[in-house]
């Protein structure tokens, strides 16, 4: 297991090198998004339309933050359950996503797409949606306002960490958990 501090723009070069355990700091543009967005993103491809933001190299963090009280950039940012976006992950994935952060296990789905692709999943540690506003320097909605705290938001994040859960060579701290205390 190694640490890394990356700009998001490097994750398209990095993430086939990052293996499960891996910590990793994040500096750059994240982007927001959950199940309703994710649909909304999948029925835009169907119909040919343009995306709200390119997937070629991005990371996406499953969280739909809370309103920013005065004085404040944003509000809690903790992540939500990854496993809501899994019908939607592989085809993103095709189409170039790079990283996604959530909590929570992955389908084999996610993982077999994970591999033909060089992405990565990462987990964020839940319940720590205020300490994680902390990385958070600028907020923009960007698509699907109606939505409210699941619309499309552009982060601008500095030293965002989170942990490598499941790597593209199939690596899974999850499965390796359950193992290693089974024995």
């Amino acid at each position: 297991m190694a640490h890394y501090d990356l700009k998001t723009e490097q994750l398209k070069e990095w993430a086939p090198k990052l293996r499960a355990g891996d910590t990793v700091t994040l500096t750059g543009v994240v982007y927001t998004a959950r199940d309703a967005a994710h649909k909304r993103i999948v029925a835009a491809m169907d119909a040919g339309e343009t995306l709200p933001f390119s997937l070629d190299g991005a990371a996406i963090y499953y969280a739909g933050p809370t309103p920013a009280k005065p004085g404040q950039v944003i509000g809690s940012v903790g992540p939500t359950t990854s496993g809501r976006m899994d019908p939607f992950a592989p085809r993103l994935l095709d189409a170039g996503l790079t990283c996604m952060i959530g909590k929570g296990v992955r389908s084999q789905a996610v993982q077999d797409a994970m591999q033909r692709n060089g992405a990565v999943y990462m987990v964020a540690i839940g319940g720590a949606g205020a300490a994680k506003a902390a990385s958070i320097k600028k907020v923009e909605v960007i698509a699907y306002d109606d939505l409210g705290c699941e619309s499309i938001k552009r982060l601008t994040v500095e030293d965002f960490t989170a942990i490598v859960s499941q790597d593209c060579v199939g690596g899974n701290l999850y499965a390796e958990g359950v193992e290693k205390y089974k024995r």
